[in-house]
């Protein structure tokens, strides 16, 4: 059986998220607004966000729901 190769980061998770982030929205403004490849490349950032501020909610304790989705619960309540 192979062995898993293993890696070791210097830069946190968050970091590297942070990074990848700013590469993709500088890459997207090297690219002509309206193309796909830029759209691609901002949605690959947005994403990189989107799982920042999801890695900080399940390492937050009590594990507390974002403002979003209690305002969206509220209101279904209603």
């Amino acid at each position: 059986m192979a062995e898993r190769r293993r890696i070791k980061h210097e830069a946190t998770f968050e970091e590297r998220l942070a990074e990848e982030a700013i590469k993709f929205k500088e890459a997207a403004e090297k690219q002509p607004p309206g193309s796909t490849a830029r759209e691609l490349l901002l949605r690959r950032a947005r994403q990189a966000e989107t799982v920042s501020h999801i890695n900080d909610w399940l390492r937050s304790p009590g594990l507390q729901p974002p403002k979003a989705l209690e305002n969206l619960v509220s209101d279904q309540k209603k």
